[in-house]
């Protein structure tokens, strides 16, 4: 899932000739999950045409203060599709609209609905070298940039007028980066590696059975998305789920055993800002394990020798770095206070979620739970049942503020 998805974003198309990148543009929010309304000047109509947008961006395009073809003359409320948006992009954003935009002017459709908005304003010049150069043009992109306006320079190159220079409008793909990157730069893990670790782990006894429990991985995932709609590049190491998550933010690692879990966390760890371990790992696993489906015994018992499986997570509270921050999981279903109080001294945590399968609809298997954060001082924090989901966002939340000046 991408940053922009389930965006809405207004596209305001002014009359020049990069107005043919439009189209791409609109594909490419699209192609992101956006939600896309296409402004058009009414001299941009004449280097694209108003169809092809409307197809693309599966909205009717909007030019006008009236529909001119509706006998009722509906009219298209600027302010509403200011307070609509999420995100304005005016591309391009020829050297009139930027004149416009500066002085206030609002003689069509689209500058009206931008000195309407409240959104984040981007806006993309396109235009002829000298044009570009001209003093008082300069002015005007100074001021909208003063006015909390998001420039997105131009490129240098081959230009309508034959000339080579600056003032070609960024390529869609640029645009889209651009964007995107911003946006990233005000969330909160901006640039900030988390690893998660969800799901079970599956301890072979032979070669069709197994030891292990009944975590179905949704708080790990829910932990997961959650990273990454703060910004944050993610590394989610899951044991055997159902689940799937597709985001350009987490890269996903599978894994059955604790012993391929602890492989792929130490690989990942070092680099890591946040570590949150929610995966229910074995605590053991058979001591041998057989290569062919062990049959029934005549006297109807079998025994297993079980050992003890690495413990992640001390491992990684003995050689983790005082820049890092490491979250275990405790699922208690006795003295849960204490015993988690305890796991965060053992194991050099700095908190530890603590949730009790005594709480109904916590635990395993279920999309919601309950749960307290308890940070390294011994300061507890109760939260209601939640969705898994607004779960995660809580935990982040407390460790942005408990741990603020990590960042």
């Amino acid at each position: 899932m991408s940053i922009l998805s389930g965006k809405n974003i207004l596209l305001g198309i002014s009359g020049g000739i990069a107005a043919y990148k439009s189209t791409y543009i609109v594909r490419l929010f699209k192609k992101q999950g956006a939600n896309v309304q296409v402004l058009m000047t009414p001299s941009s109509k004449e280097f694209v045409t108003p169809l092809s947008l409307s197809t693309l961006s599966n909205n009717p395009v909007l030019s006008d203060f009236f529909d001119k073809k509706d006998k009722n003359k509906l009219w298209n409320n600027h302010v509403e599709l200011a307070l609509w948006a999420d995100i304005f992009l005016i591309a391009p954003a020829t050297s009139n609209t930027i004149s416009k935009m500066a002085s206030a002017r609002a003689d069509n459709l689209l500058l009206a609905t931008y000195l309407s908005s409240k959104c984040p304003v981007y806006f993309a010049p396109a235009m002829d070298l000298d044009m570009y150069k001209n003093s008082a043009n300069q002015e005007n992109i100074k001021k909208l940039i003063s006015h909390g306006k998001i420039h997105i320079p131009v490129n240098s190159g081959f230009l309508a007028s034959g000339l080579e220079g600056e003032g070609r409008m960024k390529e869609p793909e640029e645009i889209i980066d651009f964007i995107i990157n911003n946006i990233k730069q005000d969330l909160k893990l901006y640039n900030k590696k988390v690893l998660i670790t969800a799901g079970p782990t599956y301890e072979p006894i032979d070669a069709v059975r197994f030891v292990g429990n009944f975590s179905s991985g949704k708080m790990g995932f829910s932990l997961a998305k959650t990273a990454a709609s703060l910004g944050a590049e993610v590394t989610l190491i899951t044991g055997p789920t159902s689940l799937n998550l597709v985001d350009d933010n987490v890269v996903v690692v599978n894994v059955v055993t604790a012993d391929q879990m602890f492989v792929e966390v130490k690989k990942y760890f070092r680099s890591s800002d946040i570590s949150i371990l929610s995966a229910a790992v074995s605590d053991f696993k058979p001591k041998n394990r057989s290569d062919k489906k062990i049959k029934k015994q005549n006297n109807n018992t079998l025994s297993i020798d079980l050992i003890q499986n690495i413990d992640i997570l001390k491992y990684l509270g003995d050689n983790k770095s005082e820049k890092q921050i490491l979250v275990g999981f405790a699922l208690e279903t006795d003295n849960e206070n204490q015993n988690a109080l305890l796991k965060i001294k053992n194991k050099n945590l700095d908190a530890i979620v603590l949730n009790s399968l005594n709480d109904k609809g916590a635990g395993f298997g279920h999309d919601t739970n309950k749960v307290s954060i308890i940070n390294k001082n011994g300061l507890f924090k109760k939260f209601k049942l939640k969705s898994k989901s607004d779960v995660s966002i809580d935990i982040f939340n407390e460790l942005i503020n408990d741990f603020h000046e990590k960042y």
